[in-house]
């Protein structure tokens, strides 16, 4: 049986499976794990992505110490491969950590780095969490690379072992990242299942917080946009191809209510460009790595979300020195109703508040 939905009806589910109708989550843990993932890309032009993910979805209740509190002190929330995600799912991450690192360069160095990679643990075991330039760097061979980690061994070796499970992060404060044993940070009472039964139940939940999805997407490095052959085969009116959608999904869908939303460039309902374009007819580049000259929108301009659509983007920044958020340009991609202009100027409003800033400029 093929489900056939219509746009609207397409948009809908993906808005709501994401947790941006009206009907907002209860609290942060709810939030992740509805989610699934959250990004924790720190570029702070508004408020790190983990920050105003969160807030998009619970409104100024959320406050960045609670996660803080999640992650260190009470373990409800892990992060893993730049993502938070709840601890509930780590027996579902465990087979992936076991295949890591995935690249033979990388397994090569490891090997030839055995000694260095006990004594990281030892330090670790002995004065963690700690930050990657507290331990020292006595690698027998540099790792080598085009990017900026080349020579960066301790940096490395502590990726690699987070990768596998056997360091874990911490938490983190203004310089970054600590590490410590991954006994100190993970459960140790964790269900064990097979790679594929967690293979199947990790596609099955990102489907659930996808509503709608494509069963293959394009490559990503620790998180997949694609769900395989789980939930029930959909077309969309006039677009191409299969998805795959959440049984649940479509009745929650039919209760829709809806709300404005400004969202994060990381937010995981604009990350898939292609699904935007095919969903949402919405055309969205992050422009912080153009140059200024070749801008369209702004440095870190926000999609702006209204309803089941997305109407424009905010091109702003917190200054916090200033104590205000700077508002450069608000684009319009079709005249703004009346009510479309209050909603989004209430949400500008709110986010100000929020950040503790006063709104100044369009």
């Amino acid at each position: 049986m093929v489900r056939r939905l219509s746009r609207e009806a397409a948009r809908r589910i993906a808005v709501q499976a994401q947790l941006l109708s009206a009907e907002r989550p209860a609290d942060i843990v709810e939030t992740i794990d509805g989610l699934t993932i959250v990004n924790i890309e720190p570029t702070a032009a508004i408020a790190p992505s983990a920050d105003h993910i969160l807030w998009s979805r619970l409104g100024w209740p959320y406050q960045p110490a609670d996660l803080r509190r999640l992650v260190e002190e009470d373990r409800a929330v892990f992060e893993w491969g730049g993502f938070y995600r709840p601890m509930t799912d780590l027996p579902l991450i465990r087979p992936v950590m076991r295949e890591r690192p995935q690249s033979r360069e990388a397994r090569d160095w490891l090997a030839a780095n055995d000694v260095f990679r006990r004594e990281v643990l030892d330090r670790l075991r002995a004065d963690g969490p700690l930050r990657p330039a507290d331990i020292p760097d006595t690698a027998q061979v540099s790792w080598r690379s085009s990017g900026w980690t080349n020579d960066r061994n301790t940096m490395q070796m502590l990726e690699i072992l987070a990768a596998r499970g056997d360091v874990a992060i911490s938490g983190r404060d203004a310089k970054g990242r600590l590490f410590d044993l991954a006994e100190r940070v993970y459960p140790t009472d964790l269900l064990e299942l097979s790679p594929e039964d967690a293979a199947r139940e990790r596609a099955e939940r990102r489907l659930g917080s996808l509503g709608l999805a494509r069963a293959k997407g394009v490559s990503q490095p620790f998180e997949p946009l694609d769900v395989g052959t789980v939930g029930e085969t959909a077309e969309v009116a006039g677009v191409d191809g299969e998805w795959r959608l959440d049984p649940g999904a479509l009745a929650a869908a039919e209760a829709f209510q809806p709300r404005t939303a400004l969202l994060s460039p990381f937010d995981r309902l604009v990350f898939d460009r292609d699904r935007l374009r095919d969903l949402f007819g919405f055309e969205y580049i992050l422009e912080m790595y153009k140059p200024a000259a070749k801008r369209r929108w702004g440095y870190f301009a926000l999609p702006i979300l209204h309803g089941d659509r997305f109407v424009g983007k905010l091109d702003a920044k917190a200054d916090r020195k200033a104590g205000v958020l700077r508002v450069h340009a608000i684009h319009q991609d079709e005249p703004f109703t009346g009510e479309v202009e209050t909603a989004v100027d209430a949400e500008i409003q709110d986010l100000a508040r929020w950040l503790g800033l006063e709104v100044v400029g369009v």
